[in-house]
């Protein structure tokens, strides 16, 4: 059996060779924080920091799904409705309300702070999301203490947290990355009771920490997606038990107290959402949208089996490729308690999302965790494969030396701008992650994944901090919404034709009316201080219309973007009457 304290054996640890390591420097910096607990969290706070804010504040709405929470969210906060969520005048029921109750605190706390527009500004609504980022990777470091010491939770955390996909979700103002905090939380509370079960350790009765932690992590986990928490949780008690014979560990967790707290906290809103709509919200959130999945790709989403696995090299990326030479000692020691808890965690969910035919990228990242923490034991007790897994450590070049060319040029297509900015730390992320892979070896492997994280810190600085704000012509919403606020009239008002982005209703308005072409030219007609944005795929539509009802209107101004959601460019012109013939 497996002491939290000796941490699983990945197999016979090696001696280290007597090399000077050019990484020393940064191996220093991991011998200070990880004195204590207070510095090690202090730490992946700041690390957390630097790497989820690039961007962070000046990236615009992205469509389709941010758009939809912030404006369901921007409803709720205009009408003082907290309960039923709304898209216009559609329900939107397809997620549970905790993420919009979040969002929502912060736009009404930055309200009433004083901070103008603060219903219009997408950082706020992102708070929530870069809180539940920071958050998974200090619930990593939690979770890994079980299986690890102090610096192996703490370069566990550090491999989640500069993983590109928790990069890109801790930028988005939807559910994933605060799900990810209630998913790790979670595992980890029922890993403690695992391996002390495991162990034969007495069980405290005083000690209410980890019944506490999970079952308030399930309520969190429910209200912010459903059940998918209970499917994790399930997928990884399943197997556990079937391999042990028993789940007596679970009573750890005392779930005759535990699971009634976790009503007390969910069904509240869930009885309330059945009064106002019926069974409405559950058939369109589990049936509509929950099963739908499983059987159809949804919006173009589908792909077959072992898009995830592909995916994974890019997505995890600076841990994958420790990840792939952890693998075999993971493997060797899958019937030891540690290892076979966090396969458990890991196989199953991993099998059922390459199953399902709908295949979104971040509907994995609650099984990182496991995965970092597996390298991380790994790396802990020098067991990294030397076979042919070993050449993988190039890859640590090769995906800045991949994606940054791709990026700064498309941005240069784009902008029609150099974006010089962007240079030097497109230059940094090569230069560390070259560092990272000729230094390499299996006793260097802490010095190669800091050396990672540097050229992924710097990659997303290049990335998200300096070409993606600039890349205007992808965000032509923003440039309506700047375009209508230099209007000298009180009250404009806006109809769209052709150009139906959720980021659009955000930053226009929720009564911005989505329409057709003949719409529009009805809706300018209707009264003083109105606009027609129209897309020129409608424009036939809408003249032909103006021309029927005798509207006389002029160009005020024209905007040539790229829409990629849909991927393809639009033309959009922004039409104001000038009265009827």
């Amino acid at each position: 059996m497996i002491e939290t304290s000796a941490r699983p054996r990945f197999g016979a640890p090696r001696e280290p060779k007597t090399t000077v390591d050019p990484g020393r420097g940064l191996v220093a910096v991991l011998d200070f924080v990880t004195v204590s607990h207070l510095r090690a969290s202090a730490f992946l706070v700041l690390v957390g920091l630097l790497f989820f804010l690039p961007g962070f504040f000046n990236i615009p709405p992205i469509d389709r799904d941010e758009a939809r929470f912030a404006q369901a969210t921007k409803q709720m906060v205009e009408t003082g409705d907290f309960i039923d969520i709304r898209y216009q005048d559609e329900v939107r029921y397809k997620k549970p309300v905790g993420i919009y109750w979040l969002q929502a605190t912060v736009v009404e706390t930055a309200g009433k702070l004083g901070l103008p527009r603060a219903q219009v500004r997408i950082w706020l609504y992102r708070v929530p999301s870069l809180a539940g980022a920071i958050g998974a990777v200090l619930m990593t470091y939690w979770a890994a203490l079980a299986f690890v010491g102090r610096r192996g939770a703490v370069i566990a955390a550090l491999m989640l947290c500069s993983c590109i996909l928790l990069g890109v979700e801790a930028r988005l103002a939807k559910t994933d990355a605060f799900l990810l905090f209630t998913v790790t939380a979670a595992m980890g509370a029922m890993a403690r009771a695992y391996l002390g079960w495991q162990r034969g350790d007495i069980d405290p009765d005083r000690s209410w920490i980890v019944p506490a932690v999970f079952w308030t992590a399930l309520a969190g986990g429910i209200l912010l997606k459903g059940p998918l928490i209970l499917m994790f949780i399930a997928l990884t008690v399943i197997p556990l038990a079937i391999l042990d014979r028993s789940v007596a560990w679970m009573w750890r967790l005392r779930p005759l107290l535990g699971l009634p707290w976790m009503l007390l906290w969910v069904l509240p809103w869930f009885i309330a959402i059945y009064l106002r709509a019926g069974d409405t919200f559950f058939a369109d959130s589990v049936g509509g949208d929950m099963l739908s999945k499983i059987a159809s790709p949804m919006e173009s989403h589908g792909a077959p089996p072992g898009l995830y696995f592909l995916l994974f090299w890019a997505t995890f990326w600076p841990g994958a490729p420790l990840a792939a030479m952890a693998a075999p000692a993971v493997w060797r020691a899958r019937r030891e308690p540690g290892a076979q808890y966090l396969l458990a965690w890991l196989i199953p969910s991993w099998i059922v999302f390459e199953l399902v035919i709908t295949k979104l990228p971040h509907y994995v990242l609650p099984l990182y965790p496991a995965i970092a923490i597996m390298t991380a034991g790994a790396i802990e007790r020098r067991v990294l494969s030397r076979s042919w897994l070993a050449r993988g450590s190039a890859w640590w070049f090769a995906i800045p030396a991949i994606i940054l060319p791709l990026v700064v040029i498309g941005a240069v297509y784009l902008t029609r701008h150099p974006i010089f900015l962007a240079w030097p730390f497109a230059a940094g992320s090569l230069i560390f992650g070259l560092f990272a892979w000729r230094l390499f070896d299996d006793n260097r492997a802490e010095a190669s994944l800091l050396n990672g994280a540097l050229a992924s810190l710097f990659l997303v600085v290049a990335v998200f901090g300096v070409v993606v704000p600039t890349l205007r012509p992808v965000f032509p919403s923003v440039e309506i919404a700047r375009e209508l606020r230099k209007v000298v009239c009180v009250g404009p008002k806006a109809a769209a034709a052709g150009y139906h982005e959720p980021s659009l209703v955000f930053m226009t308005g929720t009564d911005t009316l989505l329409t057709d072409g003949s719409g529009a030219a009805d809706f300018l007609l209707g009264g003083s201080c109105r606009f027609a944005i129209v897309e020129s795929r409608s424009e036939r539509a809408f003249a032909s219309r103006a021309e029927a009802i005798g509207l006389r209107y002029n160009v005020a101004v024209r905007i040539d973007g790229y829409n990629f959601s849909q991927g393809k460019p639009v033309s959009i012109a922004i039409f104001r009457s000038e009265g009827t013939q």
